[in-house]
């Protein structure tokens, strides 16, 4: 990658999580990268395209980071929902660095941009695909596409609560007790609460299913 458009990208990006797209100007950039604007026009166009690409490029620094996990045939779906819910926790509550790769994708989700349509089709909706098909797995075919997306959404809701409201908690538990909080720690709750309400969900929609078979 060019050099100059590697620092314009290492100096936006850390402007942009911490301020936000429309908090940061051209020229704090430009300062910061010890770059002029044509620099920016002649890699990326203009601002927009700067912010975008970093969405991007952040995106791809997490999803190499820590990589959709890869099965051998007969894994019980079981064991995939904990493989996934590690590596979701894996990519969400680490602090790795730099940090701001993390800090503006939680930012572009909680604040969307225009970047959000391509970060969501590049880097969720696969995610998506392979929660969805674990608890396709794990549910009776019956039941209905909406509740079993609201279950992937709670899942995955579980994890997020301990990034986005990481302040707040740590207020509550008090630092040392939060950072016990590892990502295997995180893992085993979420997984086990999570099979315990996937297998009530299971279980109802099962009984549901057979009643409405029997004769009247």
């Amino acid at each position: 990658m060019d050099d100059t458009r590697q620092q314009l990208l290492d100096a936006a990006g850390p402007l942009f999580a911490e301020r936000g797209y429309r908090a940061t100007t051209v020229r704090d950039i430009c300062v910061a990268a010890e770059a002029n604007q044509a620099a920016i026009n002649y890699h990326f166009g203009d601002k927009e395209k700067l912010y975008i690409e970093c969405v991007r490029h952040a995106g791809q620094i997490c999803k190499g980071r820590v990589p959709l996990p890869a099965w051998p045939e007969g894994t019980s779906p079981r064991r995939k929902l904990r493989d996934f819910i590690f590596m979701f926790a894996s990519r969400v509550v680490v602090d790795y660095l730099p940090a701001w790769h993390s800090q503006l994708i939680m930012r572009e989700m909680l604040m969307p941009t225009r970047a959000c349509a391509e970060f969501v089709t590049q880097f969720v909706q696969p995610q998506v695909a392979v929660l969805q098909q674990i608890l396709a797995e794990l549910l009776p075919s019956e039941m209905p596409e909406r509740q079993r997306m609201m279950i992937g959404f709670s899942v995955v809701g579980q994890i997020l609560h301990y990034r986005s409201t990481r302040p707040v908690l740590t207020m509550i538990m008090g630092d040392e007790l939060f950072r016990s909080l590892d990502v295997e720690t995180l893992t085993e709750h979420v997984t086990a609460f999570s099979l315990a309400a996937i297998d009530r969900f299971a279980s109802s929609a099962s009984a549901l299913s057979s009643s409405a078979k029997e004769p009247t």
